[in-house]
């Protein structure tokens, strides 16, 4: 089977669109370091394109009407959008999902302490990375600490000039002879991440403390006890801005693509919706995807199905449990999350066939899962066929893969869970080089067609019969 280059394929014109895209996605990526962080620039983007808060017209008790845009953001750490559509609501939704937690290194719960002249803050990572890519490397701080008195103060520490960073050490190669002999795996272990915070001691009761120096700096800068920790969600995440890649300008190198890369272009086709829709369109951003979607805010938990109870009781005038049913049965899904891309220097852990090339264009993922298609949605042919066709009318590059080679690994994403409801999913997203490390890179031309399939896709989804 051909596959396009999308460079290549480019209409008269289309490269400056693909390059201003791009810099509307690096400024939402530099913005959003975390998931709380996606939410508020999601909120704040959704009111400057017209979107209402869902919360507060259910307050008011005003009915929703075809074409009115709202969102409903969910514990500060999910956001969905809806366009309503002409058509009944039992006929289903055209949905864009993805995730917007990414890999990192969280802040334990009693994490300060102090040891040779170091204070440091104890660690746990969170999600799947390689421990050895995230030392030497300068972090950065954020978060929030919740207060007792019910107060919160937001934490971004390390990305301003002028702002310190912070540092996990690694052993230096001229003693390293035994570390240099282990595996990968062991090579830095979950409790050596522990991240280097602070050196200058102050006296204290007769003695040189450098933990009490810290907890000083913490009180009077920003208003942080040390019991203040228990009760805080501080996030280790890289420092600086992504940045482009190559002479060329064409790739993107940053923190977090997987998969804000496509949480922002599924919140982008719905912001720029011009119209109203035939179906109710939605763009769903969850969290904890890369833990196994679980807490009260992964894809998991019941907000999504109880939202759509709320738009359904005011839209249909009635509270009814079967419309729900029925609306979330006949709804259409791209379960928008990246997909691994070919990378020639690890050739043998792909099938060149089907793999993810990057630069050519949008992927799906027809199944995901590992080995036997574990753990995978494995999405109808018809529907396939249906998304095939919409690409193909839009002019837009796209390239079908799976996740690697048969028995050398495989991962997982929302869509087996959304496919529970009974609805059509595929997996869709672009392709990634260095997946879950620190810094990730992807195409610029991959994140066009990407952004163009959405677009195509909430527009021209349909229902399908069996």
């Amino acid at each position: 089977m051909y596959r396009k280059n999308a460079w290549e394929h480019l209409a008269d014109g289309e490269r400056a669109k693909v390059m201003a895209f791009a810099e509307k996605y690096k400024a939402y990526l530099d913005a959003g370091k975390t998931e709380r962080e996606c939410v508020t620039e999601a909120v704040r983007l959704a009111k400057e394109a017209g979107f209402s808060d869902l919360n507060a017209i259910l307050r008011e008790g005003k009915p929703l009407q075809a074409g009115d845009r709202v969102y409903q953001a969910w514990m500060g750490k999910c956001i969905m959008l809806f366009i309503i559509g002409e058509k009944d609501i039992e006929c289903g939704m055209n949905i864009l999902g993805a995730h917007i937690d990414s890999p990192r290194i969280d802040i334990k719960q009693n994490p300060l302490y102090e040891d040779s002249g170091f204070a440091y803050l104890d660690t746990h990572y969170y999600g799947g990375i390689k421990k050895y890519q995230w030392v030497a490397t300068p972090l950065a701080l954020h978060g929030v600490v919740c207060k007792t008195d019910g107060s919160t103060i937001t934490v971004s520490i390390g990305e301003n000039e002028g702002d310190p960073v912070f540092y996990i050490s690694d052993l230096l190669i001229h003693l390293a002879g035994d570390q240099m002999g282990k595996s990968a795996a062991k090579v830095i272990e979950g409790e050596q991440l522990n991240i280097i915070i602070g050196s200058e001691p102050v006296k204290e009761e007769d003695k040189w403390n450098v933990k009490a120096n810290v907890l000083r700096l913490l009180k009077e800068q920003y208003g942080i006890e040390e019991e203040d920790f228990v009760s805080a969600e501080i996030e280790a995440v890289p420092a600086g801005k992504c940045r482009d890649v190559g002479f060329d300008r064409s790739m993107i190198g940053g923190y977090g693509h997987d998969d804000r890369v496509c949480a922002y272009p599924s919140m982008a086709a719905l912001l720029d919706f011009e119209g109203t829709p035939a179906y109710t369109l939605c763009a769903l951003l969850t969290d904890k995807e890369e833990i196994g979607s679980v807490g009260a805010t992964g894809m998991n938990a019941k907000y999504f199905e109880n939202t759509m109870a709320e738009i359904i009781a005011n839209v249909k005038g009635t509270e009814s449990n079967l419309v729900l049913r029925r609306c979330l049965r006949n709804s259409r899904m791209l379960s928008s999350d990246v997909s691994a891309g070919f990378d020639p220097n690890f050739a043998g852990c792909f099938e060149k066939k089907n793999a993810s090339i990057v630069g050519n264009g949008v992927t799906f993922n027809k199944f995901t899962g590992s080995r036997g298609k574990g753990g995978s949605n494995d999405c109808n042919a018809e529907f396939v066929a249906m998304v095939r066709r919409i690409c193909e009318d839009a002019g837009i590059c796209w390239q079908t893969a799976e996740l690697g080679a048969v028995d050398v690994g495989g991962g997982g994403t929302i869509a087996y869970i959304c496919a529970n409801y009974g609805m059509n999913v595929i997996d869709a997203g672009l392709p990634v080089l260095s997946m879950h490390a620190p810094w990730e890179l992807i195409s610029k031309v991959d994140l066009w067609m990407e952004y163009k399939c959405y677009c195509a896709f909430i527009k021209d989804a349909e229902e399908i019969s069996y």
